[in-house]
Formats: C-alpha cells, structure tokens, sequence
C-alpha cells in the first residue's frame, strides 16, 4: 500500500526530485498494534530533515492522521515515510521547489528479527568503505547508494550484516544499522558529526543508557577497538537491539546491557 500526499497512488512524476537527485529524506517505522512506536521522535526527524535540506515542510498533521488511518488494525508492521522536494526543472538547483511530496508504504515486518535479537548474529568487516560527508551527518536522506554496495557485498559474502568504516579508517555503523560495543564499565558508538545515521532507536538506547548511569562516549574509533569489547550490539527502529556474537574472527558473550536494553524496549515505546 502506498500513499502519495494522502491520495492512494503507486507512482510518482518523472520530474520528482527525490528520483532525479535523491533530494529527500525518510524514516522507517515499526508498527504494533495499530501504533507507530516512537512516532513523535521520527516526526522530529522529519521535520529537522526538512530544516536542514532546506525542504518545504509539508502538513504534518494531515500526514499524522493520514498514518493512523491506514495503519489502524496492523498487528505488526512496517512504515515508511519519504518527504521529497517535489518536482522541479532540469538541474540541481531548487529555486522554485515547493510543492513537497510525501510518500507513505506499508510493508510486513521482517519475520527474522525476534530470532537474531534471541540469538544474536555473526557480521562481517566491510570491505567497501563510506565517505565522509558534513553536511549530511546525520541525516537519512534518500542517496542510499554507498548503502545499496555495501549491501551487495553482504550479498556476495552470504552475510547477514556487517560493520562499515569510512576512508579514514574510523568505524561509523553497520550496513542498515547503528554500532555500540561496551568494554568494561564504558559503552562506546561511533561519532556521526562527519558522516552516518543518527537513528532514532541510537537516540533512545542512549536515553537508556543514562537513565543506568552507565558512561557513554561517542567516539572516532578504529576497528581494533571492538576486539577489545566485551559486548557488541546493533540497532535500529526496526530490528530494536541485536546482539553481535562475532565480528570477523572475534566472538562476543550476550552481556547484561543488551539484554536489559532489550527488556527495556518491550515496555518504552
């Protein structure tokens, strides 16, 4: 099912910026009971997406309502809004843009997710690496091309997931995923101030983590540093929080924080 501005369509126009240059952004959502999980915090990422793009922001309450209507009665689910520039002319510049177009898609919930946060999952070192990018940091826009490779490389490697570092040899995240990894009393993730994703579940796992009064630092680390964890987890919106149980050739125990992070997730929503 897809929704474009509120009317029921599956196609958008050929001159729609989000295609023509990736000039959007978007959030993907986990649906329970007829609910959006954390919807006020993906509507703040929305709206700062569209701050910092410099996009015309589009009528928030009438895609809210739009939302509830079409997920009321999804036991479990995914949503997906996209907000793009709308339409334009030949060239890059958006002078004249304003006609912002959002886009809603609702698909099943990954079936392998209560499995791999039970069990936890083996991933891989990438050996692609990301840019460095400022003026993005941060943001999930629609270019999701280094993203799309590395995820052909975990086709190629018959891999699950796998953590990605940036030129400069500094890890950043996984494929679709945040990174944390916690060495003694310390839990640690990747600085996003050059380049990456600042997902909503990393947002709330770290509100988490203060409330334990356990130290957290957002760091530019090198790989080596997960051989020195003692726990090593993913997260995102969707999957909640996955334990790691190996990197390469390093195994990882599931540790206390996972799991009462995960405990945690059943009841803050």
């Amino acid at each position: 099912m897809s929704l474009i501005n509120g009317r029921k369509l599956d196609h958008v126009e050929i001159s729609d910026r989000g295609l023509a240059y990736g000039d959007g952004h978007f959030t993907t959502m986990k649906v329970v009971d007829g609910h959006v999980e954390r919807w006020e915090a993906h509507l703040t990422r929305l709206q700062k997406g569209c701050l910092r793009l410099g996009i015309t922001e589009p009528d928030w309450s009438a895609l809210t309502v739009s939302l509830q209507r079409e997920i009321a009665g999804i036991e479990l689910g995914c949503a997906k809004v996209m907000v793009t520039r709308g339409s334009g002319g030949r060239g890059y510049s958006p002078a004249g843009c304003h006609d912002t177009r959002w886009i809603l898609t609702l698909s099943p919930f990954p079936d392998h997710y209560p499995n791999w946060q039970q069990q936890g999952i083996e991933v891989v070192v990438c050996r692609q690496r990301v840019g460095d990018q400022p003026m993005l940091a941060g943001l999930k826009t629609l270019n999701r091309l280094e993203q799309v490779l590395l995820r052909q490389e975990l086709n190629d490697a018959n891999a699950v997931e796998g953590v990605v570092l940036n030129t400069r040899n500094v890890l950043v995240a996984g494929v679709s995923a945040n990174l944390f990894w916690r060495r003694d009393k310390t839990v640690f993730t990747p600085d996003l101030s050059h380049g990456g994703i600042d997902g909503v579940m990393r947002r709330s796992v770290m509100e988490m983590l203060k409330e334990m009064s356990i130290e957290l630092r957002t760091v530019e680390a090198p790989l080596e540093s997960l051989w020195h964890a003692e726990e090593v987890w993913l997260t995102n919106a969707l999957m909640g929080v996955v334990p790691v149980t190996r990197v390469a050739q390093k195994s990882y125990s599931i540790g206390a924080v996972v799991r009462y992070l995960q405990e945690r997730l059943l009841i803050d929503v």
